[in-house]
């Protein structure tokens, strides 16, 4: 037996302090032969205080208390404690659990002390640990399950007369996936491998589950399967005496596949369900008929110079789903709340109430409002100007899940990213724009996106230019993620056309038809957008700019 084992062998723990030489406030342990080790720094000294010059040895660093007995309150055996080196004992005059834990070599490298009050103390070398119980279990067998804590390892085991191989990581979920790489030769010897975690169904975020996904892509493909417990643990099920319940979920695990991965041949139910072609209708007949529709988990975005009216229209859009029965969140970041509702009411009046209020009876007014802002189907946000994309998808989230909007109106993408501090708006639009689309993937709702354009070289849209993908501004990832664009054109300075704008599909993911769509005239009188034909000139709107060649309308 080496030299310093032999001395130090028989010593049992007498106390904890501080290190002189790491400055450590409790990691210094005296053993009874009067000899000392510092579990922060490694320095060994023997009784009279000179450091020793023989290497440490890991056996002369562990406690030697302890008896093996039942754990009753635990529902484990006095069998299953002695098989997995699992002892109770007085240590520091506080009672403790102790747990020896093995090297993969089989040696005793460190052991995991445990109160009452669930406080553990590492004591050893963590380096050389192997997964707890792995000692007992030959490499090469069929299945092995591996749990989240000692206790969880040894009340599976005990309830399978400890027949198959059942081990538990050393450091908890944040640990790991490093325990699993550590010993990934061992445990890859099996031909199957079931995580046991803690059950956290109850938390905010599952944390068992989410490290046992991380662990299984640690393994190879097929080999990992993830079983999951009604109750928090193992040990809560054998306590429980769901005996039958905790080997089955084992038995029954499911095959872990990544996220996202889905094989063809579970999605017949999904394929013969009848595909609507759209979940709700533009209040255009001629957009409807390009577009077949708005359709939810999708973006479509409205784009146009300034001034060409795309909030305008973004208004009668979400009137007419308002009157379709539809719930709409409504985010205008140039306008003020009563300016967005008296739009709104407007539309339903046919009146505009910013220019024709004195002519509105109060009766008028109310009922106008009941049909609309007041319907119980709008909710509006209350802001004004830039901010960043978590506060934005927050609300959109909470507009969607807590109130139950299935449509949200987002006006205008580049005033929300105008403030933000570091000025490069193309990577913040592309970051913008793809938290966007993963938020309409994940939750039943369609956006309706707003855009301006780029001014063109040779004429604004302001006198009537043709709108393109290319000239969305910020960045293309406006484009690409989105699934249909749709450019609205006017000349301002016309005198026969300025209230007429057109209406172009720049793109459409859902039925590829693009072009041009229909028109709309704005009338004074009444404040609304109506329909109209195509016009069958050559030129819609007259160029006053005196640049530039006629429109293909």
């Amino acid at each position: 037996m080496p030299q310093q084992e032999q001395e130090f062998e028989e010593s049992v723990v007498l106390s904890q302090g501080a290190c002189d030489d790491c400055g450590s406030s409790d990691a210094l342990t005296e053993y009874s032969d009067g000899h000392t080790y510092c579990f922060s720094c490694g320095t060994p000294r023997k009784g009279d205080g000179e450091a020793s010059t023989a290497p440490s040895k890991r056996a002369s660093n562990l406690f030697n208390a302890g008896e093996y007995e039942p754990l009753r309150g635990r529902g484990l055996s006095e069998e299953t404690c002695r098989k997995f080196k699992y002892r109770t004992g007085m240590v520091n005059g506080v009672k403790q659990h102790i747990a020896d834990v093995y090297s993969s070599s089989g040696d005793i490298v460190a052991q995991q002390l445990r109160d009452s009050k669930k406080n553990f103390k590492w004591f050893g070398n963590q380096k050389e640990a192997a997964l707890f119980g792995q000692q007992l279990w030959k490499a090469g067998g069929k299945r092995l399950v591996i749990t989240e804590g000692f206790l969880d390892a040894m009340s599976l085991s005990q309830v399978q007369s400890h027949k198959w191989p059942v081990v538990s990581i050393i450091h908890g979920c944040e640990g790991a996936v490093k325990d699993i790489k550590a010993n990934l030769e061992w445990i890859e010897s099996f031909q199957e491998v079931i995580f046991l975690f803690d059950n956290d169904a109850d938390k905010d975020v599952n944390v068992g589950y989410e490290a046992a996904k991380k662990c299984l892509e640690v393994l190879s493909i097929g080999k990992g399967k993830i079983a999951q417990l009604p109750l928090k643990d193992a040990n809560e099920m054998l306590k429980a005496n769901r005996i039958k319940e905790l080997t089955d979920a084992c038995w029954n695990a499911k095959e872990y596949r990544p996220d996202g991965i889905v094989a063809g041949s579970d999605l017949f139910d999904l394929v013969q369900e009848e595909l609507k072609p759209c979940d709700a209708d533009y209040p255009w007949a001629g957009l409807n008929v390009k577009t077949l529709g708005l359709r939810i988990n999708e973006i479509t975005t409205i784009c146009a110079g300034s001034g060409i009216g795309k909030t305008t229209a973004c208004k009668e859009i979400e009137h007419s789903l308002i009157k379709q029965g539809e719930t709409i969140g409504i985010i205008h970041l140039e306008e003020s709340l009563k300016k967005t509702a008296l739009a709104m009411m407007s539309i339903e009046l046919e009146k505009p109430l910013h220019l024709q209020s004195m002519d509105t009876s109060s009766d008028e007014f109310r009922k106008a409002f009941d049909a609309t802002i007041g319907s119980g189907l709008c909710y509006l946000y209350d802001h004004f100007g830039s901010m960043d994309s978590d506060n934005l998808l927050n609300k959109i989230r909470y507009m969607v899940v807590g109130l139950g909007c299935k449509w949200v109106v987002l006006d205008h993408i580049s005033i929300l990213v105008s403030g933000i501090g570091d000025g490069d708006e193309r990577r913040i639009i592309d970051n913008m724009m793809t938290k966007l689309r993963s938020l309409v993937e994940e939750l039943p709702f369609g956006l309706i996106l707003v855009s301006h354009l780029k001014r063109p070289k040779d004429k604004g849209h302001e006198d009537g230019a043709i709108t393109s993908l290319a000239q969305l501004r910020g960045s293309a990832s406006i484009a690409q993620l989105s699934d249909i664009v749709i450019g609205l054109e006017r000349n301002q300075q016309d005198p026969e056309n300025k209230n007429m704008t057109i209406l172009r599909i720049l793109k459409n993911r859902y039925s590829g038809d693009t072009g041009l769509a229909h028109g709309l005239v704005y009338s004074k009188e009444t404040g609304r957008m109506s329909e109209i034909p195509l016009p069958t000139s050559e030129s819609a709107f007259q160029d006053e700019s005196g640049g530039g060649s006629d429109g293909d309308y």
